[in-house]
């Protein structure tokens, strides 16, 4: 069984994944394979050095990924030039992990999972959603600026859209107890679909 968890930045796929995690699942950041394996990689850093120069690339070969990020999303040709380029290593880390597991269970945080057609990667989408304002409010928190947030969330396919392509929805406006008790429906659900 392979999960594919998205929503909204700031509505709560982290969590519910560390959630699940917690229940037996094996889990799987994408974000987290982007920031510590694809944009770490040779190739990827060669490519963004020779298309932004030092400004994204450090002397060290570090990549500087809010300069990326500025750049990335407020051109469209850019990110989709970025996501070209990364996407595929994204994939490879995912086949690696699932075949170095066949048998378990997992569940895969996935931002762009509808807005880049990836259901079929999956046995199960789940969309992790709650108030917009509360959304802001994390991002905030988390010192994301507003102005960025609401930029950064343009770029995303709207959450109503993704709370009506996704198989299960989990609402995560109440306390930690409710997230869990939607964690546990989520995880009953699972079992029942095996």
């Amino acid at each position: 069984m392979i999960a594919g968890i998205t929503g909204g930045m700031g509505c709560g796929k982290s969590t519910v994944a560390h959630l699940c995690e917690r229940r037996g699942f094996r889990r799987l950041d994408s974000d987290v394979l982007v920031r510590e394996r694809v944009l770490t990689s040779p190739g990827v850093v060669a490519a963004l050095r020779a298309r932004h120069g030092a400004d994204v690339v450090g002397a060290d070969g570090t990549v500087h990924r809010a300069a990326l990020a500025g750049r990335v999303f407020a051109d469209a040709a850019e990110l989709q030039w970025l996501e070209e380029l990364t996407h595929p290593l994204v994939f490879a880390l995912w086949r690696e992990a699932f075949a170095s597991a066949p048998g378990a269970s997992w569940v895969v945080e996935v931002p762009l999972l509808f807005e880049k057609a990836l259901e079929n990667w999956f046995d199960f989408t789940v969309c992790v959603a709650c108030a917009p304002e509360r959304q802001l409010a994390r991002l905030e928190q988390r010192g994301l600026p507003r102005e960025l947030a609401v930029q950064r969330i343009s770029k995303q396919l709207p959450l109503a859209r993704k709370i009506e392509l996704a198989d299960l929805v989990l609402w995560n406006d109440g306390s930690p107890a409710f997230l869990e008790a939607e964690v546990d429906r989520l995880v009953n659900a699972l079992a029942v679909s095996c």
